[in-house]
C-alpha cells in the first residue's frame, strides 16, 4: 500500500487547462502532468526512444507525440501507441485533494 508521505504536492488543478502539457520536477526527475476529461495524469517526461521532450510535445486524444521523431504515448497509461519507441514510460500515481495535486511513486 502506497503511503501519504511518498506523495508530493507538485501543482494545482486550477493551473491546468483541458489538454494541457506541464512539466514538474520531482526528485531530479521531470515528469509530464495533463488534464483530460478532469482527470489529472502523470507520465515520464522523456520520450524512451531518443529522450527526446515529450512536455514539448503534443496531445491528440489521450496521447502525447514526441516532437523529436513522432512516437507516441497513451498519457493514461504511459504505453506506446505509434513507434519509433518500443518502450512504455513511467507512469505515477496522482491524488487530488481540493485543488492540489500530489505525485507518487511509479506504477503499472
Amino acid at each position: 500500500m502506497t503511503e501519504e508521505a511518498d506523495f508530493k504536492k507538485v501543482a494545482q488543478v486550477s493551473d491546468i487547462e483541458e489538454g494541457q502539457i506541464v512539466a514538474v520536477e520531482v526528485a531530479r526527475e521531470l515528469i509530464v502532468l495533463s488534464k483530460l476529461e478532469g482527470e489529472i495524469y502523470a507520465i515520464n517526461e522523456m520520450c524512451g526512444h531518443s529522450n527526446g521532450p515529450l512536455a514539448d510535445g503534443f496531445i491528440d486524444g489521450d496521447q502525447i507525440e514526441c516532437p523529436w521523431h513522432g512516437s507516441r504515448f497513451c498519457l493514461k497509461t504511459g504505453e506506446v501507441t505509434q513507434g519509433p519507441a518500443t518502450e512504455s514510460v513511467a507512469r505515477y500515481a496522482v491524488r487530488v485533494d481540493g485543488d492540489d495535486i500530489f505525485l507518487g511513486p511509479v506504477i503499472g
